[in-house]
């Protein structure tokens, strides 16, 4: 899936947020439901966006953009792939360019919608902590070794650098600008 993103984020910029479900490839049950996918979001500044379970009402215009694309492109089945491709573009084009949406004042998205300016960055920027941060690697299985003990922080994070600091009622732990726990 990554692979399409960066053609996405190199073809149309990085948006600011992204809003999911709490599915794979989006989330996971590890801390704070962090995947690869996300991890990776929030190193490019995105702020990743969750419904909560079993809520789509949270996500309405993505909901209901599915049940018109359900009506006009997918039943009935088309015969073959070709014919497929035709219907999803057709429907792309009425669903942005010329259908009237309610919650736009009767205006299409294409009339408002822009190219992001915060461009794809070649290079992943560091993360960095501050300076009374206690600065640990994160293994391949997902673990750091912290006072002789090894502690399974996240799978997500492997090989990325997190910062432990230590607050009042013990550590406190971050990875790449996010509060993963205490």
């Amino acid at each position: 899936m990554r692979p399409v993103f960066e053609w996405l984020f190199r073809e149309y910029g990085l948006p600011r947020a992204i809003r999911t479900d709490n599915g794979m490839p989006f989330g996971t049950t590890g801390i704070h439901g962090l995947s690869r996918l996300n991890v990776w979001w929030r190193r490019l500044g995105i702020q990743h966006q969750r419904t909560l379970p079993a809520q789509p009402q949270q996500n309405g215009p993505h909901e209901r953009m599915h049940k018109t694309l359900k009506g006009k492109a997918i039943r009935p089945p088309r015969a073959n792939l070709t014919l497929r491709q035709r219907a999803f573009t057709a429907c792309r084009h009425l669903y942005n360019d010329e259908r009237p949406h309610q919650a736009l004042n009767g205006w299409p998205p294409a009339a408002f919608y822009r190219l992001s300016r915060r461009a794809y960055p070649a290079v992943l920027p560091p993360i960095e902590y501050p300076g009374h941060f206690i600065v640990k690697r994160v293994t391949n299985a997902g673990t750091v070794r912290f006072k002789k003990r090894l502690v399974f922080i996240a799978n997500a994070l492997k090989q990325l650098p997190i910062g432990l600091e230590e607050v009042a009622c013990g550590r406190s732990t971050s990875a790449a600008s996010c509060s993963a726990g205490r």
